[in-house]
């Protein structure tokens, strides 16, 4: 599925959310792992043994699934969270056999790895207050691997180390073990209102998409995001359509207001969803005309088609029908308006035109000019031509119908 210009930015890159996962989750364990094992086998020693490369790649593994399955329905922290411990495991297993489980601090990747699942999968499960707590508990217990790495380092290099008590004896190893939980709980609360502040954030932002769309629309919305500088004005060939009800202000006066915009409601969404998906740049309504404009003329004449299919059903209840007119030709298009208030619009002789093609096609009926006809060529089957009188034009302007 193509990821537009606007949801990029809101959800991210794939290389920016595999880093965030990384650093963030993923990569964790795998430090305070690396720091250890350096400590105790040496640096030298270490940097050329395959322990620290099979770690880091099972991090990045582990980073690469979750921050894909981040963006679905399922995340499955869960499940996930115990990739880098089993990648790590299988190449550890093969490369040194069983001994891999002596060490304390490979029990404690899976312990923890284990909890760190447990925690993300509840939170937006529980939801509410219960779910920040698991946000803050999940702090805690990341800020725990540094301190239980500490204890096993201190376990495995300091024959004082008898048991934890004769650990807590220590008053600078009970600063440690007090300070490192605090810390984790000072960085659970700070990430908990950031986590507010940014889906308040979202939630700001998902309002201003739907407005902006309401008024630029998709296409046009994304296009701007993506150059700030795309709808600058500019001369363009364009294909303009315009659909009208026949009939409607006369029907309009013998009904009650909650029944007109009642119909024209699901008159806005049956057109709304045929110009969507035939991929008009722009569309807009006023009272019961439609006007949209279209990158070809083909894209256009496809549009009108299954619009008239569409809403013959809807109209024809009331006894009423739609007539359009299409034309194509240069328009100068862009962002008009003030300082402080644009708009997207087009203007020129080609959007005059189409719109006096649609006022004399009769209901039911879709015209095309003969320009928009010799850019079709024989794509739609075309009827024989008629000659009309245009408003501020020269002549008869032929036109012609489609089926």
């Amino acid at each position: 599925m193509n990821i537009t210009p606007l949801e990029h930015r809101l959800t991210g890159s794939r290389r920016g959310r595999f880093v965030l996962e990384l650093f963030k989750n993923s990569a964790q364990f795998p430090i305070a792992n690396i720091l250890l094992e350096m400590l105790m086998e040496g640096p030298f020693y270490y940097l050329l043994a395959p322990d620290l490369y099979a770690i880091i790649f099972a991090g990045c593994v582990q980073a690469f699934f979750l921050s894909r399955w981040e963006t679905t329905p399922k995340p499955r922290r869960f499940w996930g969270n115990l990739i880098a411990p089993l990648v790590y495991t299988v190449i550890e297993l093969i490369l040194e056999g069983p001994r891999f489980w002596s060490r304390p601090h490979h029990i404690a990747y899976w312990i923890f790895s284990f909890v760190i699942g447990i925690l993300q999968t509840l939170r937006p499960r529980l939801g509410g207050w219960m779910g920040d707590v698991m946000l803050i508990v999940e702090h805690i217990t990341r800020a725990s691997i540094l301190l239980t790495m500490y204890i096993i380092f201190e376990a495995l290099t300091d024959t004082r180390f008898t048991d934890f008590a004769g650990f807590m004896a220590d008053p600078t190893h009970q600063f440690v073990v007090l300070a490192i939980p605090l810390l984790g709980l000072v960085a659970g609360v700070a990430e908990l209102t950031a986590q507010r502040y940014l889906n308040l954030l979202r939630q700001t932002l998902a309002q201003l998409r739907l407005y902006s769309e309401w008024l630029l629309g998709r296409e046009l919305l994304n296009r701007i995001v993506a150059d700030p500088n795309a709808l600058t004005m500019i001369r363009q060939e364009r294909t303009v359509m315009f659909v009208d009800i026949r009939g409607f202000t006369h029907w309009s006066e013998s009904r009650t207001p909650e029944e007109v915009v009642a119909m024209l409601d699901r008159y806005y969404r049956a057109v709304e969803e045929v110009m969507t998906t035939g991929g008009a740049i722009k569309f807009k309504f006023a009272a019961d005309e439609a006007m949209a404009i279209f990158a070809t003329p083909h894209g256009a004449a496809a549009t009108a088609l299954k619009l008239q299919s569409q809403i013959v059903a809807l109209l024809a209840t009331h006894d009423l029908g739609a007539g359009v007119g299409i034309h194509t030709g240069n328009v100068v298009e862009g962002l008009l308006g003030s300082a402080g208030v644009k708009f997207y619009d087009v203007i020129g002789d080609t959007v005059n035109t189409a719109k006096r093609i649609e006022s004399n096609a009769g209901k039911g009926e879709v015209w095309i000019s003969e320009f928009t006809k010799n850019a079709l060529k024989d794509e739609v089957k075309v009827g024989e031509p008629r000659e009309i009188t245009v408003k501020g034009k020269e002549g008869m302007l032929r036109v012609y119908p489609i089926h």
